[in-house]
């Protein structure tokens, strides 16, 4: 049976995409890198707890397929900063976040930018006397 879990996790491998712009942090990248460790004898495996292999295989098969996107829809593209995704991605990307790393001031910048305008702090309710 380890053969057929083997093959299928391949499969997946394959299937799932791959971000050229997250050198070193990619998901896809990294669940290759996990399947290769956790199958290291490939299809002559001994697994030693099938069950949670095969929960883990359905998890990602979910997410890779879109399963929770399309049951839950989202109403808008952006977050709830108002961010697109095409720049959640152009700020995300490893170049981006290395410079960030070096200029703190443009992650300063970035989170005052995205955060509320005017913090709010609840002012003191007057004592009853």
């Amino acid at each position: 049976m380890s053969v057929a879990r083997y093959r299928r996790f391949l499969k997946l491998c394959e299937e799932w995409p791959r971000d050229e712009s997250k050198k070193g942090r990619d998901l896809g990248t990294f669940l290759r890198q996990r399947v290769t460790h956790a199958f290291r004898e490939g299809e002559n495996t001994q697994l030693s707890d099938p069950e949670k292999c095969d929960q883990i295989y359905e998890s990602l098969a979910r997410i890779n397929t879109n399963v929770y996107r399309e049951r839950f829809p989202r109403t808008r593209d952006t977050s709830f900063t108002g961010v697109t995704v095409e720049e959640c991605r152009m700020i995300l990307a490893t170049g981006n976040m290395q410079q960030m790393d070096e200029k703190k001031g443009l992650w300063k910048t970035l989170t005052e930018r995205f955060s509320t305008k005017q913090d709010v702090t609840p002012e003191k309710a007057p004592e009853n006397k």
